[in-house]
Order: structure tokens, then C-alpha cells, then sequence
């Protein structure tokens, strides 16, 4: 009887091993491939981006008119959180004039004077907050999903057949003012442009090509809802500026919602700035701190309390966005309307890079004809044309000493937490030398560095965050003062604009 045989032995170990490797190779490879690769079922594709059922699907918008023809990056929606007078109007044009994004103005506007006058007049203050944030918070989620029909329940007089002409400042939008949303532009010819001008849908034109605000809503008619959610729906991004949500939290919800991946742009302005630019914009609201400025006597009667809030509404915002949860992670920038007037193109820049959107020419021309002269709209409440340094420093020359103490006594820990240089003397608040005569650019920066400085003390930021928390979150009705002059700005650490 013979044994095995041991060279065939050796050579089924070996076809076992072969085999063994090339099933581990095989399924290595399937893995990889899925991983890489899986199998999607999307839903039906939208005309801002398509997506397609099958193994390596991807519900990720498919190439487009990007640069370079490449793939689109995700849909992301930009809200604009800010307060009356702070430079919004500014900020909200240099997103409207970008031909991929539509831009909405005051949406929550409708909001707003339909609860306040129903459902607001019976409700306790604290609940009507509530009912309005909440029903803020829904418009939004609606309007960036591109159904501006949910206007339809707040707008008044109410929309006829999804139509209507009282969308409000429609005019700050020229996705709404150009085809096919208005149809006018074809057959006429706007002022200073050319005779039959059909502008690409979704792009906008030149200065000189596009309509004024009211003359649009004088040429374009009444505005069809149903049209203008289909002109949303080919732009790669949605904008809304808003004055009407007070802080960073209130919209969190939204913030966490990955349909919407939202980015919120925080704008914020000296505060003495704003109570300059209040005071001339609304006479009749601001009557006694415009006598107190032309007399130099402080009337008896005299309302703060608007300082207070906004004051408390920046503070409270930008310390959720120093504590950087998780929820905000990646989706908060802070800006100074200072630093954007004084540098435009620089910060626009900037701001676009935060948003993952390439700044295209439609925006550098916009800024360059809008940020250097005086402009012939500069007398409009709203407008944009200005010299955008000069303004955002005015309040030195339209403030009294007196009223300046008194906006730094309410807002002291607003102004040290925001970087902004307190004025210690009249003489100190009428220097206005650096805004008037040439500078190199090593002066430029040290004027960036001193006169409404984003440095901090070396030792204030761990402190200012325990006084943040405890004044603002723990203890919301403390009343804590503190004395900024006692902070001597030396720190190295910018933080205007974080996210």
C-alpha cells in the first residue's frame, strides 16, 4: 500500500492558498466599490440640480455653468441675521447681485404686521414672541425650499390667483425684476439701458442696464408667486436678509436641518453708528434724541431702551458664536460693518469663501460702483450707493459728546466684546483725520488696528466668557456694568469675522 503522494500535496495547499487570496481580493474589491460608490435612490430631480437611481447615484447637483464646467458644489441658502441701520441693505446687494443665488428682502416682513395685528393683541409678550419666531422660522424653511406661495397666508391684502403687488421692497430683488419673472423688461427699455435689452434670465446686467427699485414694481406689475418660485428653483442658492430675528439661536431648528444646509451671516455695527443713522432716517421715532443733538440738552422723555435691546441681541449672538457648538460648527460668520465699508472687495471675498460660492463679476462691479461717491441714491433710506469708509465713521460728526457717553454707559460690554475703541473726550470723537488724508498701508493698518480695533486683551476673552454666561444665559435679568477703558487693547486675537 503507498502513502499520498507528497508533491501533490504540496500543490493542492497551494491552489487553496491561490484561491483563498483571489475570494479575499474579489470581495475587497466589491467592498470598495460600494463604499465608494453606492447604490441610491433619489428622489425626483429638481431643475437646480438632478440625480439619478442606479449603483453610483449621487443626489448631488450635476455639473453646471460653474467654473471650469466642473461638478456644482452642494445647494447651500444664506440667511443674513442683522438690526435696522446696521449696513443690511449693503451686505443683502452684494449677494442679490450674484447670478446664482436669489435674494429675498424683509420676507418676515408680512410675518410681522399680520400677527401683530390679529393673533399678537391678545397673547401675553412672552408668548407672542414665541408665536413669531415660530412662525418666522416656518416662512424661512418654506422660502428656501422655493415656496414663496407660503407668503400667501401673511401677505395683505391676500394674493388673487398667486398673484400680487404687495411683496414687500420686491423691487431689492432683480430675480424679480428681470425675465421671466418680469415680463415688462423685454418690450421696454430701462433707464439708461438699450432699447429692447433681453436680459439673460438669471443674470444680471450692468448699472446702467438694470431698472431702479421703483421702477421696477411700476413697469413689472403685479408679481406671480407660482413664476417667482420657479425662477428660485433655477438658481443654485437662496439669500434672505432679515432685521427681524434677533439672535443666532432663535433659528437653530433651521440651522440643523440638513435640507437646508443653512449659513448664517452675522452682521454686526458700532452702535453709535446705528443711533446716528436712526436718528436721521426715522425723525418722528427719534424726535428727542434729535432735540437733545441740536440743543445739546437731554430731554426728560428720552428712550433707550432700543439701544439696550440691540446692544443685548449682539452680545448674546456673538457669544453662542465664540462657545462654537456643534449645531453652528462651520455655519456662523461674524462681520463688522466697519471692516466690510472699509475694505469691500476684501471682506466680500471673504464672506463668499465662507459660503463655498465663487465671487463672480456681476458682484466685483457692483462694489466698484457703489462703494466710492456719494451716489445720487445716497438720500434714500435704503440705498447702497454711499463712500462706504466715510460712512461707516459718520457718527463722529453727527453725535454730541454727551450722547456718545451715554451709548457707551449702555452698551460698554457690546463695544469691548466687538472690538470697537471707546472715545474718552469730544476732541477724541471729532478726529477724523484718518478718514481725510492719504495713507501708506502700513498706516492703513495701524489706523485698522486703533480705530475700531478687532484686538482683545491678552487675559479679557476666558473672562468675558464666564461675565457672557453668567449675565446673559444664567442670570438674563442681572445688570452688570463693567468699564472698558480699564482694558488696554494689546491682545493679538482678531476674531471680527469667525466662523
Amino acid at each position: 500500500m503507498t502513502g499520498p503522494n507528497p508533491a501533490a500535496m504540496q500543490c493542492s495547499w497551494k491552489a487553496v492558498l491561490l484561491l483563498v487570496a483571489a475570494s479575499l481580493a474579489v470581495q475587497y474589491t466589491a467592498i470598495r466599490t460600494f463604499i465608494a460608490k453606492p447604490f441610491a435612490i433619489c428622489r425626483v430631480a429638481k431643475p437646480r440640480g438632478g440625480c439619478e437611481a442606479g449603483p453610483g447615484a449621487s443626489c448631488q447637483p450635476r455639473s453646471g455653468p460653474g467654473e471650469g464646467g466642473g461638478v456644482r458644489p452642494p445647494a447651500s441658502h444664506i440667511l443674513v441675521l442683522a438690526t435696522t441701520r446696521s449696513g443690511s441693505s449693503f451686505v443683502g446687494q452684494l449677494l442679490n447681485q450674484h447670478s446664482d443665488i436669489f435674494y429675498l428682502f424683509e420676507p418676515l416682513y408680512h410675518v410681522q404686521t399680520s400677527l401683530i395685528n390679529t393673533s399678537l393683541r391678545v397673547r401675553p409678550p412672552a408668548d407672542g414672541r414665541r408665536l413669531l419666531l415660530g412662525a418666522y422660522r416656518d416662512l424661512l424653511r418654506g422660502l428656501f425650499g422655493c415656496r414663496l406661495h407660503d407668503l400667501e397666508a401673511y401677505i395683505r391684502p391676500a394674493p388673487e390667483q398667486h398673484r400680487t403687488q404687495r411683496l414687500f421692497r420686491r423691487g431689492a430683488s432683480q430675480a424679480l425684476c428681470t425675465p421671466p419673472a418680469c415680463a415688462a423688461w423685454a418690450g421696454g427699455s430701462p433707464p439708461g439701458g438699450r432699447p429692447g435689452l433681453q436680459p439673460e434670465a438669471g443674470r444680471a446686467g450692468t448699472a446702467a442696464e438694470r431698472w431702479e427699485e421703483g421702477e421696477c414694481v411700476r413697469r413689472c406689475g403685479a408679481l406671480n408667486l407660482t413664476l417667482a418660485s420657479g425662477v428660485c428653483r433655477r438658481r443654485h442658492h437662496v439669500a434672505i436678509k432679515t432685521v427681524r430675528v434677533p439672535e443666532v439661536g432663535d433659528v437653530r431648528a433651521l440651522l440643523e436641518d440638513p435640507r437646508l444646509n443653512l449659513k448664517v451671516i452675522q452682521l454686526v455695527r458700532d452702535p453709535r453708528g446705528i443711533l446716528a443713522s436712526r436718528i436721521d432716517t426715522f425723525p418722528d421715532s427719534f424726535r428727542a434724541w434729535k432735540i437733545w443733538r441740536n440743543s445739546g440738552r437731554k430731554p426728560y422723555n428720552l428712550d433707550a431702551s432700543h439701544l439696550s435691546a440691540t446692544c443685548g441681541d449682539f452680545l448674546r449672538s456673538a457669544a453662542t458664536g465664540l462657545a462654537r457648538p456643534g449645531w453652528l460648527k462651520g455655519r456662523y460668520m461674524l462681520v463688522r460693518y466697519e471692516d466690510l465699508a472699509r475694505e469691500p472687495e476684501k471682506k466680500t471675498r471673504e464672506i463668499y469663501r465662507f459660503l463655498g460660492v465663487s465671487l463672480d463679476a456681476n458682484v466685483r462691479r457692483w462694489i466698484l460702483n457703489n462703494t466710492r461717491g456719494a451716489g445720487a441714491s445716497g438720500n434714500h433710506k435704503y440705498a447702497t450707493v454711499r463712500d462706504s469708509a466715510a460712512t461707516a465713521e459718520g457718527w463722529r460728526l453727527k453725535l454730541t459728546f454727551d450722547m456718545v457717553e451715554l451709548v457707551q454707559d449702555i452698551c460698554n460690554l457690546t463695544l469691548a466684546q466687538l472690538g470697537y475703541k471707546m472715545v474718552s473726550s469730544a476732541e477724541e470723537l471729532r478726529n477724523v483725520s484718518h478718514l481725510s488724508k492719504p495713507q501708506s498701508r502700513g498706516s492703513q493698518r495701524r489706523r485698522a488696528e486703533d480705530a475700531t480695533s478687532c484686538k482683545f486683551p491678552s487675559k479679557i476673552p476666558s473672562v468675558m466668557h464666564i461675565i457672557l454666561t453668567w449675565k446673559y444665559i444664567i442670570v438674563p435679568s442681572l445688570s452688570l456694568r463693567l468699564n472698558p477703558k480699564t482694558y488696554s487693547p494689546t491682545a493679538q486675537q482678531d476674531w471680527c469675522s469667525f466662523h
